[in-house]
């Protein structure tokens, strides 16, 4: 039997992509149950974004009445830089600074493991 793969996205979450890559570090190659209670202590902003795309690709999962859940782990998890907004900042004697609000885009992608040989 094939690898069944779940995908889920969050498509130009506002936040960059270097502070969203260390919590999606801790929790890639965790089952998802473990992944996900150890999100809930991460007092990070990116915690609850990746929180929320991780249950997506559950509930994407429980489609298929043939995986089991609780065997999930995250098999992939990337944080891609989405497009920038650029706004501009008045500053003296009538320049202007940048201010650019970055964005990313969260990939999870949930894979079940394979069943132990007893």
């Amino acid at each position: 039997m094939a690898d069944k793969n779940f995908r889920a996205l969050h498509r130009h979450a506002r936040i960059t992509a270097r502070k969203a890559r260390p919590v999606a570090d801790l929790v890639r190659g965790k089952f998802v149950n473990e992944a996900l209670e150890e999100l809930d202590f991460v007092h990070r902003r990116a915690s609850p974004m990746i929180e929320k795309v991780i249950r997506s690709a559950m509930a994407n999962a429980g489609q298929d009445l043939d995986v089991d859940v609780n065997r999930l782990y995250v098999s992939d998890l990337r944080i891609d830089e989405g497009p920038t907004l650029k706004r501009w900042r008045p500053r003296a004697q009538g320049r202007v600074y940048p201010i650019l609000k970055r964005s990313s885009h969260i990939t999870v992608v949930l894979t079940e493991a394979p069943e132990e040989a007893d």
